[in-house]
C-alpha cells in the first residue's frame, strides 16, 4: 500500500493561495485550567502533554504527513509520510510574563498566527502558554486549511480532548513511516491517475447523453442556483476593510451567551446563524459608521462557508466546504428590521441551493490543471464579490478536557485573503458564542469599536425578545 495520498483541488487551492502576507491556516486560542499541566515543583509537563498527543495521532494519520509537489508541476501535491517526524516540533512551550494578561496573551496569539507554517513538515503546530493570570494555560492551534475546514477542525479538537476529566487511555498501534516515494513514481501515479480522471470525465459526458431530459433538468438547476451569486448588487461595496493586508496581524476574543440567541430566535424568528449575522451586521454598522463609511441602505457581503460533510465523513480530513454569499443590511439602523432581512435573503439562498452550486464549482476544480489553479488562486486575492468571510462552527456543548484541564474558552480564527483585511469566526461552546475576530494589524487599529459594536448589537436584539432581562456577556 503506498504511503501517499492527493490532495484535492480545493485543498490545492489553499496551497496555492498562501502568501507571506497571507497564511492559509485555520487557528484557535483555548484558555484552559493551569494545575493539571504543572508538575508538584510548578514546572510544566511538557515531555506527557507531548507523548498524550501523539498516543492520539493515529486517528489522524494526515497529521504525520508532509506535503510533496509533482515534478514539472503536472498534478496536485500528494500527502506523503514525513520519514523525520518529530512530536517536538509541533507540539511546543512558550509563557507570558507573570503574570499574563489577556492582551499580551491575544498579542502572541496575533504574532504566532501570523507566521506560515514550514511546508517541510506536516501542516500543524500546537502551542501551550504558560505564565497566565489565575495560573491558567493557553493553547494556541494552527492547522493549514488545506489539511482541515472549520468542521473537520472541531473533530481534531475532540481527539485531542477527553470528555470527562480523567483521560481516556488509548494504545496507538505502532508507527513507521512508508518509503519516500520516489519523485518518479510522483510522477508516473500522476500521469495515470489523470488519465484516470479524463476517462472518469469521457464516462460522465456519456452519461450525459444517454439521459439527456434528467441531465439538462439538473444542469438548469444548477445554473439557476448559480445564478444567485449575481442577484443584486454583483460587486460587493469597497471599503475600508479591503484594502490590501500586510504581513501583522490582531486577533480580539468576545463571548455571547448561546441562550440569549435562542432566546431571540425563538420570540423573532430565523436560525441561530440568522441571530448571528445581524449581530455581526449591527457590530460592522457600529464600526463603519465610526469611520464616516456608513450609509443608508448599505449592504455588506459576506461569504459564509457551509460544510457539506456527511456525518461518515467524521475525522476525515480536508475540505468538505460550500459557501452563501449572504448580503447584511449594516444601512438598516433597526435591529429588528436588520434581523428580517437577514433571514430573508438567508431562506432565499437556501432554497434556491446557492451553496449546492458553490460546491459543484469547487468540484471542478478536481479537473484544473496546477497552472490553472495557481491563476485561480491569484484572482481570488484580488475577488471584489464580497467583503468578509464569516464562519459559525457547532462545537461541542459539554466540557472538553485535555490530561484533566478543562477548556474554559475557545476563540476559533479563519485566515485573511489579500483584499480581505477582516475575518470573524464563531465557535459554540459550553452555552457560549465565542467569536474570535482576525484583522490586518495596522488597518485596524480600532478594532475594539467592532468587538463592542457586536456585543452591543446582541444586546439590543436580546431587548426585543419577551425576556430581556438577561444580558449579552
Amino acid at each position: 500500500m503506498r504511503g501517499h495520498d492527493r490532495l484535492t483541488g480545493v485543498d490545492a487551492g489553499f496551497l496555492a493561495l498562501e502568501r507571506l502576507e497571507t497564511p492559509m491556516h485555520v487557528g484557535a486560542l483555548a484558555i484552559l485550567d493551569g494545575a493539571p499541566f504543572l508538575q508538584p515543583d510548578g514546572r510544566f509537563r511538557l515531555a506527557e502533554v507531548r507523548q498524550h498527543v501523539a498516543s492520539r495521532l493515529h486517528l489522524l494519520p494526515r497529521f504525520r504527513k508532509r506535503v510533496r509537489e509533482i515534478p514539472f508541476g503536472i498534478g496536485r501535491p500528494v500527502w506523503a509520510d514525513d520519514d523525520r517526524f518529530d512530536i517536538g516540533y509541533h507540539v511546543r512551550l512558550t509563557a507570558l510574563p507573570r503574570p499574563g494578561s489577556r492582551a499580551q496573551l491575544l498579542a502572541l496569539f496575533a504574532r504566532v498566527e501570523a507566521q506560515m507554517l514550514d511546508r517541510s513538515r506536516p501542516l500543524w503546530e500546537l502551542w501551550f502558554v504558560e505564565g497566565l493570570e489565575d495560573g491558567r494555560v493557553a493553547l494556541i492551534q494552527k492547522t493549514h486549511h488545506a489539511l482541515v475546514d472549520g468542521v473537520s477542525g472541531v473533530d481534531v479538537a475532540t481527539v485531542l480532548f477527553d470528555f470527562t476529566p480523567e483521560p481516556v487511555a488509548t494504545e496507538p498501534p505502532p508507527w513507521s513511516p512508508a518509503p519516500t516515494p520516489a519523485a518518479s513514481q510522483l510522477f508516473v501515479d500522476t500521469v495515470v491517475e489523470e488519465i484516470g480522471d479524463l476517462l472518469a470525465l469521457g464516462h460522465g459526458m456519456a452519461a450525459v447523453t444517454s439521459v439527456p431530459g434528467r441531465t439538462w433538468a439538473r444542469a438548469g438547476d444548477l445554473v439557476r442556483a448559480a445564478a444567485t451569486f449575481a442577484e443584486g448588487r454583483l460587486l460587493a461595496p469597497r471599503l475600508s476593510i479591503n484594502r490590501p493586508v500586510g504581513r501583522h496581524r490582531t486577533f480580539l476574543g468576545v463571548q455571547v451567551s448561546l441562550d440569549d440567541v435562542r432566546a431571540v430566535r425563538r420570540d423573532l424568528g430565523g436560525t441561530v446563524n440568522d441571530v448571528v449575522l445581524a449581530g455581526v451586521a449591527g457590530g460592522l454598522a457600529r464600526f463603519l459608521g465610526s469611520r464616516g463609511e456608513l450609509q443608508a441602505g448599505l449592504t455588506v457581503k459576506v461569504m459564509c462557508p457551509v460544510s457539506v460533510r456527511a456525518d461518515d465523513e467524521r475525522l476525515a480530513l480536508g475540505n468538505r466546504v460550500s459557501a452563501l454569499v449572504v448580503p447584511l443590511p449594516v444601512g438598516e439602523p433597526d435591529p429588528r428590521a436588520r434581523l428580517d432581512a437577514v433571514r430573508a435573503a438567508t431562506a432565499g439562498l437556501k432554497e434556491r441551493h446557492q451553496a449546492v452550486a458553490a460546491e459543484a464549482l469547487f468540484g471542478l476544480t478536481q479537473y484544473a490543471a496546477p497552472t490553472l489553479l495557481g491563476l485561480a488562486a491569484r484572482a481570488a486575492h484580488h475577488q471584489v464579490f464580497f467583503n468578509l468571510v464569516s464562519t459559525n462552527v457547532p462545537g461541542p456543548q459539554v466540557p472538553l478536557y485535555c490530561m484533566g484541564a478543562r477548556m474554559l474558552e475557545a476563540y476559533p480564527m479563519v485566515p485573511l485573503a489579500r483584499n480581505l483585511g477582516l475575518g470573524i469566526a464563531i465557535l459554540s461552546y459550553c452555552g457560549v458564542l465565542h467569536l474570535g475576530i482576525l484583522a490586518d494589524r495596522d488597518a485596524f487599529p480600532d478594532l475594539d469599536v467592532l468587538a463592542d459594536g457586536i456585543v452591543d448589537a446582541f444586546a439590543e436584539l436580546l431587548a426585543l425578545t419577551d425576556d430581556p432581562g438577561a444580558e449579552a456577556q
